[in-house]
């Protein structure tokens, strides 16, 4: 979600006189000026998580079945890693809605220290915005000619006093009871009723009021607008109109104030709170986990091999079973390249949906554009040689032409065909600024040939990098220190290291959040998926060292 091009600042004190009933229109948050410290509970809580699937990755590597099942059991009762098996309970569609939009809010302003509220701008010809002008100009209307009658009607000015009396009273704390008196007293709808009556409502002098008190509790970035309605000379319907649109504007700027209040306080608590509302939703929608668990259970079919080769230490015929860490992070690898069009993102991944996307189509193009050059430089060979000039203008010519490629619209083939005739121009400009010949036309096809052969599935070049790519997060994800090998990239991706870096850094943090939430919930899938069968499973398969690492983190 895009956010308000506003300064979210706290409204200071106008004046010394009032000051005391000012600090009183504040939004009262727990704990707003505190923050979150270094220790968070998310590190207690990551570490518990990795203990369950330690413990779990130990008790594969027994052969009693029995055993290793009251194991797991005694050892999701403990504190954080029990998603609970209680029947379900008969919820509403709407409870679990509430659940599931209270769960995304809040992940995002945990998530996105930038996330904040935008108001509806809806499309200039669309049919929501023609019929949402129009009800507003009948409304104005109907306020022009009840005021303009003689002797005027006062029915619609009531009901719009009314509504900014409202507006203006939510903008309070509880503690500011003389400023609600006042409100309250001055906007006294009885009182203003019986003046109706008698031709004797101070409409200019309502909204002057109505004005200065807005001044008190906006926040300084609307100081302008304030002053703009201060010094307006138009008619009272006019006027109306801009103060409804400055109290819109004061009303998304209280909201993105309490989520900035709100936000280290959901930050300390942000995995508990995740994780409980999810347990809520699972409660109330047993399925809730069906393409989580359909996702994990592919990855596991994948890592299982047929059988193990006799001379080993397993009995003939007994599968080596992988360990929860290694099936998690070839799960986390896969979702890399998810097929959004082939099956739904596993439930635990919905609230990171639109992150985990951009990564995606960002490393799509970085691949896109790593082949190419791959390409060129293979071709070309020594004259194009240490010129790391020339490789950053091919780069960057390549990326602009490849960029919205993950649009269903985007020809992929065609952009290739103007990547090639571009890049045949500059390296033709560079070979002979060089005293090199140019490019010879069959080169130069043959050249365009390989480019928009990329498109292709099985291409060698295709192939490779995305290989590479995929080690390259494999790596990142069992490291335990991921941040000190986000620029050791594979060889043959050196020519997209910052940008591999930066994907890796956003993917790795969005995997060890998710993991600090969700993993007993993986925990228990796994283990109800290895222990399904009847026979008991045999010793742990060997892991690398990285592997290694991580289970013993």
């Amino acid at each position: 979600m895009s956010g308000f091009a506003v300064e979210k600042r706290r409204p200071e004190t106008r004046s010394s006189s009032s000051s005391s009933e000012e600090e009183q229109l504040q939004p009262k948050m727990p704990l707003n000026n505190e923050r979150p410290t270094s220790t968070s509970s998310g590190e207690d809580q990551g570490s518990d998580v990795e203990s369950t699937l330690e413990r779990f990755d130990s008790m594969t590597s027994t052969s009693d079945l029995d055993c290793s099942r009251e194991s797991f059991t005694s050892d999701c009762s403990s504190k954080h890693c029990t998603p609970s098996s209680s029947p379900p309970k008969t919820s509403t569609l709407d409870e679990v809605m509430e659940s599931v939009s209270n769960l995304s809010l809040a992940h995002e302003i945990i998530v996105d220290h930038k996330f904040h509220l935008e108001p509806v701008d809806l499309p200039q010809d669309s049919i929501w915005k023609l019929v949402r002008d129009n009800v507003h100009k009948a409304f104005w209307d109907i306020l022009s000619a009840e005021l303009n009658d003689d002797p005027p009607e006062y029915g619609q000015a009531i009901r719009l006093l009314e509504e900014i009396r409202e507006i203006l009273l939510s903008f309070l704390n509880p503690g500011a009871n003389r400023m609600r008196i006042q409100i309250m007293e001055v906007l006294d709808m009885d009182l203003i009723r019986q003046q109706a009556d008698n031709d004797a409502v101070d409409i200019q002098g309502l909204a002057s009021y109505i004005i200065t008190t807005m001044g008190k509790m906006c926040a300084p970035v609307r100081d302008e607008e304030i002053k703009k309605l201060r010094e307006s000379t138009d008619n009272v319907v006019t006027l109306f109109r801009e103060i409804f649109r400055v109290l819109d504007l004061m009303k998304a700027d209280m909201v993105n104030f309490t989520i900035d209040n709100l936000r280290p306080v959901l930050q300390r608590q942000s995995v508990e709170y995740e994780r409980a509302t999810f347990q809520s939703i699972l409660e109330k929608t047993p399925n809730a986990l069906n393409h989580t668990t359909s996702w994990i259970k592919s990855v596991l079919e994948e890592l299982l091999p047929t059988t193990i080769p006799t001379g080993q230490t397993q009995r003939k015929g007994q599968q080596a079973v992988p360990g929860p860490f290694q099936i998690l992070n070839f799960a986390f690898v896969r979702i890399l390249t998810w097929d959004y069009n082939k099956s739904p993102l596993p439930e635990t991944w919905i609230t990171d949906e639109t992150r985990l996307r951009e990564i995606q189509w960002r490393l799509q193009q970085y691949q896109a554009v790593n082949e190419v050059l791959l390409i060129v430089h293979s071709t070309i060979g020594g004259p194009i040689q240490g010129l790391p000039s020339l490789s950053d203008r091919l780069k960057r010519m390549t990326s602009v032409l490849l960029d919205g490629m993950h649009s269903p619209d985007f020809n992929l083939k065609e952009a290739l065909v103007g990547v090639s005739a571009q890049i045949c121009c500059e390296l033709n400009k560079s070979l002979t600024e060089r005293n090199y010949p140019a490019l010879s036309p069959a080169l130069q096809a043959t050249l365009m040939g390989q480019i928009c052969s990329i498109t292709q599935r099985d291409n060698p070049i295709r192939s490779l990098v995305e290989d590479r790519v995929q080690q390259y997060f494999m790596m990142l994800i069992c490291d335990p220190k991921p941040q000190a090998k986000l620029e050791q990239v594979p060889t043959g991706l050196t020519a997209i290291k910052p940008e591999l870096a930066l994907m890796g850094a956003r993917f790795i943090s969005l995997v060890n959040y998710n993991k600090s939430v969700y993993g007993p919930f993986y925990a228990d899938i796994i283990r109800r998926l290895m222990f399904s069968s009847s026979s008991p499973p045999a010793h742990t398969a060997p892991q690398d060292t990285a592997q290694d690492s991580v289970t013993s983190a």
